[in-house]
This record gives C-alpha cells, sequence and structure tokens, in this order.
C-alpha cells in the first residue's frame, strides 16, 4: 500500500485481557486523495460512505479507517477525525485555516467476543493510536501484515485471517496497491486440495500433499465445533494509486476490486458479510485519455485486492483462547 507514494499505514492492536481486535488507518498525503467506496455485503458497517457518492459534495478525504468491533468499533473513526482537526486538515467551511471538518469513512468487520470478552473494542483512543502510527512512520515503509490492526480478531472461512497487502507498476508508470483486511465468511481454501482459491486463480500452484491435506481437514472439524455458532464477517479493502482519477472513476475502481474479493474468498458477499471497497487517488500521474488507460488500473485493483488476501491468508498466526480457536493456514499446511 505504501508504494502509492505518499499514502501511510497505521495498526493499533489490541491483544489480551479478553481482546482480539484492532484498528487500521490509511492516511492519505497531505491535501487529501480523491475518494470512492463499493459496497456489496449484506450486512455493513460503515460510516460517512455517502459522502464519497460522486453526486456529492466531498471531493477529497485524508484518511480511511478499518476497525474491528461491529459498528461499535466505528467510534475509532472519532479519534481519527479529531487527530485531523488538530493538524488542519479536513473541509474547509470558515474563514480561519482552522475552521475545518475531516470527512473519514470507515467500515468495521465483526470480531466481537473473538478474544473472550464480548465487550472488548476499539474506540476512538484505539483510532487516534492507529493515525499517529500512521503520521510517524516511515515513507513507504512496509506495512505489517497478519493479525495486526483491524485484522487482529479476522476470521478466513474456519481459519485465521489478517491484512495483507500487494502492490504493482503498471508499463505507464502508475502504482496501483491494496491493503486487505481478509475476514470472510466463505472460504479460501478449496475444499479437494487445501489450496488458496487465490493461488489458483493466478496461476499453477504447488498443491498440498495429500496426508497434509487430510490432516488439515481433521483439525478443521476438531476446532470448529469450539467455534459455535459460526462468526459474522466481512472483508474490506483500500486500493490506492497515484493516477489522477475523477471520484467517478475512483468508484469504477472501487467496484471492480471486488471481483478481486471474488477470486479469493467462495462464496462471497453474503448476507452475513459487509464487504465493502474503498478507492483512493492521490492524482499524482496523469491517467491517459485512451479507455485501456483506465482499464489497466482497473485491472490492476482487482489484481492486487487478491493478491493481499493471499498474503493477509499466509502472515496470520493461529489462535486458540477463550473466544475461540482457528488455526492458521501456515500451521494447517506448512509455508510455502
Amino acid at each position: 500500500m505504501t508504494d502509492v507514494a505518499g499514502v501511510r499505514v497505521g495498526h493499533a492492536t489490541l491483544r489480551g485481557d479478553g481482546r482480539l481486535t484492532g484498528t487500521t488507518v490509511v492516511l492519505a498525503p497531505e491535501g487529501g486523495a480523491v475518494a470512492a467506496v463499493d459496497v456489496r455485503g449484506g450486512g455493513p458497517g460503515t460510516r460517512e460512505t455517502d459522502a464519497l457518492d460522486p453526486r456529492n459534495v466531498v471531493r477529497r478525504v485524508d484518511a480511511v479507517v478499518l476497525t474491528g468491533g461491529s459498528a461499535y468499533g466505528l467510534d475509532a473513526a472519532s479519534g481519527v477525525m479529531a487527530w485531523l482537526e488538530e493538524q488542519g486538515r479536513g473541509v474547509r467551511v470558515g474563514p480561519d485555516p482552522a475552521h475545518v471538518v475531516p470527512v473519514v469513512p470507515a467500515a468495521c468487520v465483526f470480531d466481537l467476543g473473538r478474544g473472550g470478552n464480548f465487550g472488548a473494542r476499539p474506540d476512538a483512543a484505539t483510532g487516534r493510536s492507529a493515525v499517529e502510527a500512521a503520521a510517524v512512520s516511515t515513507p513507504g515503509a512496509r506495512v505489517a501484515e497478519g493479525c495486526v490492526g483491524a485484522g487482529t480478531g479476522a476470521v478466513a472461512g474456519r481459519i485465521k485471517g489478517g491484512v495483507g497487502t500487494a502492490s504493482t507498476v503498471l508499463d505507464s508508470g502508475i502504482t496501483v496497491a491494496a491493503l486487505v483486511v481478509v475476514n470472510a465468511a466463505g472460504s479460501v481454501i478449496e475444499p479437494e486440495t487445501g489450496a488458496l482459491y487465490g493461488e489458483l486463480s493466478q496461476g499453477r500452484v504447488e498443491y498440498p500433499a495429500e496426508r497434509v491435506h487430510e490432516a488439515a481437514c481433521l483439525r478443521l472439524d476438531e476446532t470448529a465445533a469450539r467455534n459455535a455458532p459460526p462468526p459474522l464477517n466481512t472483508t474490506l479493502a483500500v486500493v490506492a494509486t497515484d493516477a489522477h482519477l475523477s471520484k467517478a472513476q475512483a468508484q469504477k475502481l472501487a467496484g471492480t476490486a471486488h471481483d478481486g474479493i471474488a477470486r479469493a474468498v467462495r462464496p462471497v458477499h453474503l448476507m452475513n458479510d459487509g464487504d465493502t471497497v474503498f478507492a483512493l487517488a492521490t492524482g499524482t500521474r496523469a491517467l491517459g485519455e485512451h479507455p485501456l488507460e483506465l482499464n489497466g488500473v482497473l485491472a490492476a485493483g482487482a489484481d492486487v485486492v487478491t493478491r493481499a488476501i493471499m498474503r493477509g491468508v499466509r502472515a496470520a498466526e493461529s489462535v486458540d483462547g477463550p473466544g475461540g480457536v482457528w488455526p492458521s493456514y501456515g500451521e494447517l499446511y506448512g509455508a510455502r
């Protein structure tokens, strides 16, 4: 994600004492970024997404918040909003430069009770910690993946999910990147082989040995009995680019990026999901007038989302605690 110049990422992770949740903030460069959103899950939990409609007045935002804690966790955006106000960043609404209203779109995943305490969830202080971590991070610094930030309590089907990120540079020099919180009701694993769906969509893969897959299936059957009722879920993503996009074009990018989720998670966009994709365009690189220029960005958005999902799953660590037990893909199939 931070391969898009000026974009920074910060995590606040809450673990222990019944907590297994957190918040991740994607901080835009000074001056903000053109933003859009596409929501396709049947149970979304969001804030300020209407402001991103191309028909509405807000043109740019300074931060996007991804958080655990279901709808309770959306309070994390208040802490980010307060921090942005202190920096004088937001929509100017008065003659004084300090008269700003930061627009902070946010979306949440369901992870309530996964650490054992249903009442443990991110709040405004968590959001502030995440945005402060983003602000002090080194430009271009590698983003922590796995069970951090909003991915701390994430679950992908019957295994542990987490945060993943990926990027690509097009022939035009335009960068497209994604950060995903993998918390899907559907599975990321092909049941017949144990391979990751997302890797199958990328071409040839090294399939797990049959005995390894059989052992993994037995392990998942054992742990499933401890995790009733089935969890509610949601996969969240932010796709960022340095291309100069209009709000309508950014909204198209958010929409096509959902294809990247569909390649890696099956089934997807269920009633128990709140699948939401945000798009950010910093606008430092011109987009050519030929339709193929935009098509390249749209296709890349879906590709980096798929890759980010695979990275999030592979980076996740197993959890065995009072709130449930979710083995990681690495525990089940080994690092490959």
